[in-house]
């Protein structure tokens, strides 16, 4: 065991965190601590690195046991050092070795001492066997996998922001290699190639990795056990977030059954008493039946979780067809071109993700489309658009003399105090949190009011940059569903996989300055990059072979007897199959468009057959029924077309 809690109970005042835990870590666990906020998991991994005492139990730690502990209080630290110095800060041996090697060298040239001699090929053997040689080439794999460029190396610390100090220091705890690696939120300040990066980098990492994480795709690829802090308990699964999900569903269910057999037997408990105490004969029994109640240890009723409020957007107007036209869009910052000439069109209906690495312009792209930012080109609104627009730094317009309720009936909903408060319950605030005043809120506590008001405002379109960083599990999923029913448009930037894989239906990337758009959601999408990838790489390794059998044929060609036109011959073949493959490929783009229209179709067509005003006319029933079987043969017949270009797509790319 690395470490660990005996019988931990742990109390910030009056309030209980952990009452009675055990939780033992054992060498290569991956475990993913979850609960909801505000329930103390980032207090937990404060007692395993002894930053808290237990009120009650012992925190266990081998004498042995290396921590990295990586949380959002080390942003404090500044320095002028660039980021490669302070990544490397974590081979301090190494670093000493190397300080200690070049003064014995020096010492060594002077005097030429045996035992000067003897003592430097030591530390040089002792810097070969801790691989002090490759600390700087690991260093850099490092930074980069976590997006930095070669140029960032040199520039000092304190020239980045808060996310990109956290990677550094991320950096320099993975270089560190400790037998236990605590990690909070780790994904919150990574983009999408750095989160992808990172979870390769920890799934063949040597030690154990606790993590905190609101990210179900992080969760289910890194951990293999999942360890919920719930009602002051650890509860322990020992599977992916996945597995979690449906074994905490068994394990309510049977909670739920158990506490109502209890309450049964209680109740029928509790009648006999009441009968029977009086009556001189059974008052010894029922008084003993009294004592066998208050011993009973009582079985929790599930219904405490928390409850599933709903969250609903209002639409007051309907919009044109088109809410938002980019024609011709520029945009950079001194040489770094983020859009040249782009142009987009964002239609009624769309649920758009604006995905990629940092740095490629997506909160400028939507800042842009708000308004918030200069441009050259031509930006143009439609129809009764009415737009509300999220972002991190909007928090400045908050009015910090308000309380959150105030701040939220100045949006002009119209909502009841009690609504209000209901609405902010599912952002985390409860109770009289809502009376706070919001100069005393931290900076994520700000950012749910903003993305509160988001929700009331009534817009048909919405743009959103990050909206989940500050939410819990049980908030993103309430936010899933609130966008899912959302009758208006929205464009989002986040890097919360999970949450666009459940809310868009048309991925936009920007790639060599322009705006590539697929229409498809982001599962869909992934699929399609992996296909084209390595469609590509097929091809390149093609491309390599036919360069390989060329040679040898270009020194034939050179003897006047051997000009047969072997080569010219097959080229138009290849040229052929490449343009059936586009036509293929172009084919089953369509065929999935219209799949999912008919799709779409269909489930109209059954919430209409499923209404029982629909009976009630003979005609609209007969109607709706033949609309619903042409639907379905039309679905048959696409779906069958579909799997052919399929296979011949797959023909075409072993060729």
């Amino acid at each position: 065991m690395l470490a660990g809690l005996q019988n931990v109970t742990f109390e910030f005042g009056a309030r209980v965190i952990l009452e009675d835990a055990t939780w033992h870590i054992q060498p290569g666990e991956r475990i993913g601590l979850i609960g909801y906020n505000g329930t103390g998991k980032s207090t937990l991994l404060k007692l395993l690195v002894g930053q808290y005492s237990p009120s009650a139990g012992t925190v266990e730690r081998s004498r042995t046991t290396t921590i990295g502990y990586l949380h959002q209080d080390l942003l404090s630290f500044d320095t002028n050092e660039s980021i490669l110095q302070v990544a490397l800060s974590a081979f301090e041996r190494v670093l000493l070795l190397e300080k200690e090697i070049e003064e014995l060298g020096k010492e060594l040239e002077k005097t030429g001492d045996e035992k000067v001699l003897h003592e430097y090929s030591d530390k040089l053997h002792e810097l070969e066997t801790l691989g002090g040689y490759d600390i700087h080439h690991r260093t850099e794999e490092v930074l980069q996998g976590l997006g930095f460029s070669n140029a960032d190396l040199q520039r000092p610390y304190k020239e980045f922001s808060g996310g990109w100090r956290m990677r550094v220091l991320l950096a320099k705890m993975i270089l560190q290699a400790p037998d236990l690696l605590l990690l909070d939120e780790p994904t919150n300040h990574l983009d999408l190639p750095s989160i992808e990066w990172l979870e390769k980098y920890l799934l063949h990492y040597q030690g154990s990795v606790v993590i905190v994480s609101h990210d179900k795709y992080f969760l289910n690829r890194m951990v293999t056990k999942i360890v919920e802090l719930y009602q002051q308990e650890l509860h322990i699964y020992n599977g992916n977030y996945d597995f979690y999900e449906k074994e905490k569903a068994i394990r309510i269910d049977l909670q739920q059954k158990a506490y109502e057999n209890q309450q049964d037997y209680i109740r029928q408990q509790e009648r006999f008493v009441e009968r029977f105490k009086a009556k001189a004969s059974k008052a010894a029994q029922a008084q003993s039946i009294q004592k066998r109640l208050d011993k009973l240890e009582r079985i929790e009723d599930v219904a405490i979780e928390r409850p599933n409020i709903r969250i609903n957007f209002r639409v007051d107007k309907t919009p044109g067809r088109v809410l938002v036209e980019l024609k011709d869009i520029s945009k950079s910052f001194g040489d770094n071109i983020i859009v040249e000439g782009t142009s987009a069109e964002i239609d009624r209906g769309d649920k758009i993700a604006l995905i990629g690495a940092n740095g490629k312009g997506k909160s400028t792209l939507l800042r842009i489309i708000a308004g918030a930012e200069s441009y050259e080109g031509d930006r143009k609104w439609g129809h009764n658009v009415e737009e509300s627009f999220y972002a991190q730094h909007q928090l400045e317009a908050l009015n910090v003399n308000n309380t959150i309720l105030d701040e939220m009936k100045e949006c002009g909903s119209q909502m009841t105090d009690l609504e209000l408060r209901t609405l902010l319950g599912c952002f985390l605030f409860s109770g009289d949190d809502s009376d706070k005043k919001i100069r005393v809120l931290s900076g994520g506590e700000k950012a749910r009011v903003a993305l509160a008001k988001t929700m009331v405002s009534k817009a048909n379109f919405l743009m959103l940059d990050e909206p989940t960083n500050h939410l819990d599990m049980h908030s993103c999923d309430l936010l899933i569903d609130a966008l899912n029913k959302y009758e208006g448009s929205l464009i989002l930037v986040s890097h919360d996989r999970y949450f666009v894989s459940k809310t868009a239906n048309k991925i936009w990337e920007i790639v060599d300055h322009k705006v590539k758009e697929f229409k498809g959601g982001y599962d869909e999408w992934v699929a399609w990059k992996e296909r084209m990838a390595k469609q590509e790489a097929e091809q390149k390794k093609a491309e390599s072979k036919s360069s390989k059998t060329d040679k040898p044929e270009a020194k034939t060609a050179a003897k006047p007897i051997a000009a047969p036109v072997s080569q010219p011959a097959s080229a138009p073949i290849n040229k052929e199959a490449k343009k059936e493959l586009q036509k293929q490929q172009r084919l089953f783009q369509q065929l999935e468009e219209k799949i999912a229209q008919l799709n779409k179709e269909k489930a109209r067509l059954e919430a209409s057959l499923a209404d029982p005003a629909t009976y009630t006319d003979k005609n609209k029933f007969k109607e709706a029924e033949d609309a619903y079987k042409k639907t379905g043969t039309e679905l048959s017949q696409l779906d069958t077309q579909y799997e052919q270009v399929f296979e011949k797509i797959m023909e075409l790319e072993k060729n």
